[in-house]
Order: structure tokens, then C-alpha cells, then sequence
């Protein structure tokens, strides 16, 4: 199985940052980056978007439940979420179009097209997810605490 280019972490890593410093969460940093299975044995959260152009998969940002309804708290303009419902879940949608769509702007840069699809969202237990490539799991800190990891299952075409 393929995997994307390393050189090509950077850009996600900066963008999640980037937008995680947008809400107000600041203190990111990168985490230890690692080759993933993608199980989800706890409760977890699963934004996939799907990636076209210069490179072609999916990304996958994944957090724990109680991190995904702190992040669509921050989202929601500190509205408490005791629930993952409709509301949370569009939020935390948003999230995700923010990072890729950032993430999007900086392969520009490096002229690399890179177009994104809508997100879907997964919630649950026990989740394994199947890719074609091997995902290079990219945690973001916060304040030295992992807060999400990034999933990139990409290939260049």
C-alpha cells in the first residue's frame, strides 16, 4: 500500500493549528505522527472528507466524544453540548471544511491542486475504517494534550 509524500504533512499540520487558534484553542502543536490501523475502539468522532486533484483519498480528523463536544461547544459560540445532535454534528462538519479548506489554500501555494468533498461524520464504537493506503495518523496537541488526530490516506496522481 501507498502512502503520501511526507513532505506533504506539513500543510495539514499548519492548517489544523491554524484554525484550532481561530476558535480560540491555542497552545497546538504536533504530536508524534505514526502509521495507523484507523480501529476507533473507544467512543469516537470521524469527520472523512474526501481529497481529488493533485492527490486523491480521504482524510480523516478523529476525536473522542467528549473532545468533539468541547470543539462544537467552542463552534457554537460556547452554547453547552451535552449531546452529539444534528446541531453539534453540522458544527463540527464546519470544523472540518475550515482545516481541509486551509489545508486547500496551502497546496495552492505549492501549486498542487487539492479539492475537497463535503464531510461526513461517524459516530460511535468500535470503528474501523478500510483505505486503500496506509493513514499516516498526525495528532494535534492542545496545551499538551492530544485533542485530535488528522488521518491522511492520500496517494499523488
Amino acid at each position: 500500500m501507498a502512502s503520501v509524500d511526507i513532505k506533504y504533512i506539513n500543510p495539514f499540520v499548519k492548517a489544523t493549528i491554524t484554525v484550532m487558534e481561530m476558535l480560540g484553542m491555542a497552545g497546538g502543536k504536533l504530536g508524534k505522527p505514526s502509521l495507523s490501523d484507523m480501529k476507533f475502539p473507544d467512543n469516537a468522532f470521524l469527520i472523512q472528507v474526501g481529497v481529488t486533484g493533485g492527490m486523491k483519498g480521504q482524510v480523516i480528523i478523529g476525536m473522542t466524544e467528549q473532545k468533539a463536544k468541547d470543539t462544537a461547544s467552542v463552534m457554537m459560540m460556547g452554547m453547552p453540548v451535552n449531546e452529539l445532535d444534528a446541531m453539534a454534528c453540522s458544527a463540527l462538519g464546519e470544523l472540518g471544511n475550515m482545516i481541509m479548506g486551509n489545508t486547500s489554500t496551502i497546496f495552492s501555494t505549492m501549486n498542487i491542486v487539492f479539492d475537497i468533498t463535503p464531510p461526513l461524520s461517524m459516530h460511535g464504537y468500535d470503528l474501523k475504517l478500510q483505505a486503500e493506503v496506509t493513514a499516516i495518523k498526525i495528532p494535534i496537541l492542545i496545551n499538551d494534550n492530544e485533542h485530535l488526530s488528522i488521518y491522511i490516506c492520500l496517494n499523488e496522481t
